[in-house]
């Protein structure tokens, strides 16, 4: 099934640029703030764009001043501890559909990312972010844990000992400092911001894709097993690359001299 870059949500919107999905969360009077409505809609949209076969790429960002400012509090504040459960899962079950895509996935990141916004960042694969913006899991203010898998992902990220830091202070951190953590691949200006993104996603998508998204698994599970373990993985998925048109298409244009013509097949 073909996602229509028309399709309407009322706390989304989505356009295509050729190969390149733009999918922008659009709460701006609540900083794109994550409710029930918006988390749900999230996880309709990223299982519709996913089996969009022309789209190579997903670019993730946010409507106005904020990426997204956190979770909705005054729709959780008078939860109980199974209404939190069930929270907390599904967030953490929309945001795992993002890190699980086929393809790969960018989150532009324009102003504040905190608690769920800074969780939302992190399940992508690659985070641009404009130098105004901010990272944070203030969740411990509240009197919360982060809820969206942050404890589980930051320290992945940024190493244990600065995510502790992070998470047990709730401190924010400027776009600079998230870029020296490893938490941001790169820092652009807000005006920038979104041409930048664009520009990696096309390159991404200029390349062999059946290839692209066989190294995201690989590397995924890479992450989650022993070293071993992920070095045959590896070796399986380099070997089903040769049972590709691409990579017939790409040695053969590299010996040729020539452009290559990707047919994802």
């Amino acid at each position: 099934m073909n996602m229509k870059a028309d399709v309407q949500f009322e706390n989304l919107k989505y356009r295509k640029e050729g190969h390149i999905g733009i999918l922008t969360l659009s709460r701006p009077k609540s900083l794109n703030a994550l409710n029930a409505k918006l988390l749900n809609e999230l996880g309709d949209a990223v299982d519709m764009i996913n089996s969009d076969a022309s789209v190579h790429v997903l670019i993730i960002t946010g409507d106005g001043k904020a990426f997204v400012a956190g979770a909705d509090i005054p729709e959780m504040k008078d939860y109980n501890s199974e209404e939190g459960r069930e929270w907390g899962e599904l967030g953490s079950s929309v945001f795992k559909k993002v890190e699980l895509m086929k393809i790969p996935t960018i989150a532009a990141v324009n102003g504040f990312a905190l608690g769920g916004g800074c969780e939302l960042a992190m399940s992508c694969d690659i985070r641009i972010a404009s130098d105004n913006a901010k990272f944070g899991q203030p969740e411990v203010g509240l009197g919360i844990t982060p809820g969206y898998s942050g404890c589980v992902r930051l320290p992945r990220l940024i190493g244990q000992a600065k995510a502790k830091e992070l998470i047990f202070t709730g401190d924010y951190i400027s776009a600079s400092e998230a870029e020296r953590l490893g938490l941001v691949n790169k820092v652009v200006s807000s005006d920038e911001l979104m041409n930048v993104a664009i520009e990696l996603a096309g390159k991404i998508a200029s390349k062999a894709q059946i290839a692209v998204r066989y190294s995201k698994l690989a590397i995924n599970k890479g992450i989650e097993t022993d070293i071993n373990t992920a070095i045959v993985f590896e070796n399986q998925i380099f070997a089903l690359c040769f049972a590709t048109e691409d990579q017939k298409e790409g040695m053969n244009a590299f010996v040729e001299k020539r452009s290559p013509h990707f047919k994802t097949k």
